[in-house]
């Protein structure tokens, strides 16, 4: 997973792993890989949004 990766791409890596679960069409050897995967896009998510949030914060207590 690069390091740059947008949110926007992440979460529709995490959506396609989730479809990819719900309808059974990854092995044992494959969901084990796509679990780790998604736990490390849900964490450049969440380190995003807290970022974005911090931002976010700053500008309103500046004005």
């Amino acid at each position: 997973m690069a390091t740059e990766t947008k949110y926007e791409d992440a979460v529709r890596q995490l959506e396609n792993i989730v479809e990819k679960l719900e309808n059974n069409e990854l092995g044992i050897d494959e969901m084990s890989k796509q679990l780790k995967k998604a736990q490390q896009l849900i964490k450049l998510c969440k380190d995003r949004l807290t970022k974005t949030d911090a931002e976010i914060q700053k500008i309103l207590t500046d004005n």
